[in-house]
């Protein structure tokens, strides 16, 4: 059972830069059931959620939504479990809890538009952009 715990998160500027980390536990990456997809997604209030990054972690190499391709980047350290996303140029509108994800069955691709796909989830970590 891969437990899922993100943190980084807190209060900035806009135009200033968080790095959120999302450390796995119970879960090696790239067992010998196959390789891992991880995902981070976010909720702002009232709102649905969304993809933002995901990565296969052995040989694969980040997706970002439009939204904030150019500005955050999502990385791996496999000795440590960990996925990072770090965040750039921040917007108000970035403004949201993000969480990160772990899929073992993503046949239909490690895509953030496939949510349904990621069967464990962390706790969340609120981030706040003020302007």
């Amino acid at each position: 059972q891969a437990r899922l715990v993100e943190s980084g998160g807190g209060s900035v500027q806009a135009g200033g830069s968080q790095r959120l980390s999302c450390a796995v536990s119970g879960y090696t990456f790239g067992d010998i059931y196959g390789s891992t997809c991880m995902g981070w997604f976010r909720q702002a209030p009232g709102k649905e959620r969304e993809g933002v990054a995901t990565l296969v972690i052995v040989g694969g190499t980040p997706s970002y939504a439009d939204s904030v391709r150019g500005r955050f980047t999502m990385s791996r350290d496999n000795a440590e479990n960990t996925v990072y996303l770090q965040m750039n140029s921040l917007k108000p509108e970035d403004t949201a809890v993000y969480y990160c994800a772990l899929s073992r069955s993503w046949a239909a691709g490690c895509l953030i538009t496939r949510s349904e796909d990621f069967a464990y989830w962390g706790q969340g970590t609120q981030v706040t952009v003020s302007s």
